[in-house]
């Protein structure tokens, strides 16, 4: 079988890449690679994606300052950092529950995915046993250089619905970045990173997002996930502000006929519930600049 589910290896196969993704699948392991340890402690952002206990998926953000991630060893990832009781994942955060972690580093333009089972969890603190830990390209990430404390207490006013209000359609409708959390019920949980102009994500109506596939990696995790189970998270961060708004629905994959410049598929989110947690003050990032890989 390989690296690969059936989803995944679906998707690549149509996507014409079938080929270099099982080269690029060697590069997927079990364990924390030995020189990650430092950039694991130098790291401030990691977007969870997991399954609450009505079985929605959602995306997280947890933050802190350089130190709060840490591989105490190859096969265990620690954040010193929790979700306030208001976040719709705080109660998938169980012991042998799914948990995806994307460790994202804007300043210089890294990510890490990390995915695995939740071993221990607390207030303060998140344990989880990996499974699969493989890196991604820079691209589509905007620049932002960390600016002060970056810690972050998500704890303000919080809003649900069904539908999207006139303030979150304008929110999507100017980010340059959002996360989106997927599921498949052998390989777990995995969040991943979009990123391109303000505006590259599209509001079809007030429960339809429409968000542009650009070439990268081509081993498809997200949308091989979608591909074999259509729910998922997504989450969008103001980082001026520290408000998030994380929604949860069903997706399905656009192949043909996707009007959006560079994109060459898109992810269509048909939406169930939107829960937008108020920030208290800035996230400590100051933008710097687009990644030169947008479309424009």
């Amino acid at each position: 079988m390989g690296a690969f589910h059936a989803g995944e290896r679906a998707v690549q196969a149509r996507a014409g890449v079938d080929a270099e993704a099982r080269s690029l699948g060697r590069g997927i392991s079990a364990g924390i690679p030995p020189g990650a340890g430092p950039f694991l402690a130098a790291q401030r952002i990691a977007i969870l994606a997991g399954v609450d206990e009505m079985d929605r998926v959602w995306a997280s953000l947890v933050s802190g300052n350089p130190g709060f991630i840490t591989a105490p060893d190859a096969r265990t990832l620690r954040l010193a950092a929790g979700l306030p009781s208001d976040d719709p994942l705080s109660a998938g955060l169980a012991k042998d529950r799914a948990l995806g972690v994307l460790v994202f580093d804007p300043e210089r333009r890294r990510r890490l995915r990390i995915n695995g089972r939740v071993v221990d969890t607390d207030a303060g603190a998140i344990e989880i046993r990996t499974e699969e830990v493989f890196g991604n390209c820079p691209k589509y990430i905007q620049a932002r250089a960390a600016d002060g404390d970056t810690r972050h207490d998500r704890g303000g006013a919080v809003t649900r619905g069904r539908v999207l209000t006139p303030g979150q359609r304008h929110a999507i409708e100017t980010a340059d970045t959002l996360f989106i959390a997927s599921v498949h019920a052998g390989t777990g949980a995995d969040a991943s990173h979009r990123g391109g102009q303000p505006g590259f994500v599209r509001v079809v109506d007030d429960r339809t997002l429409r968000i542009p596939d650009y070439s990268g990696n081509n081993m498809f995790q997200t949308l091989g996930n979608i591909a074999a189970d259509p729910r998922v998270g997504v989450l969008l961060v103001d980082f001026d502000t520290g408000t998030t708004r994380q929604l949860t629905g069903n997706a399905r994959i656009l192949w043909d006929h996707v009007e959006m410049k560079g994109a060459e598929r898109a992810i269509d989110v048909a939406i169930d519930e939107v829960v937008e947690i108020a920030g208290r003050g800035p996230l400590g990032w100051r933008f710097v600049a687009y990644s030169p890989f947008n479309p424009r």
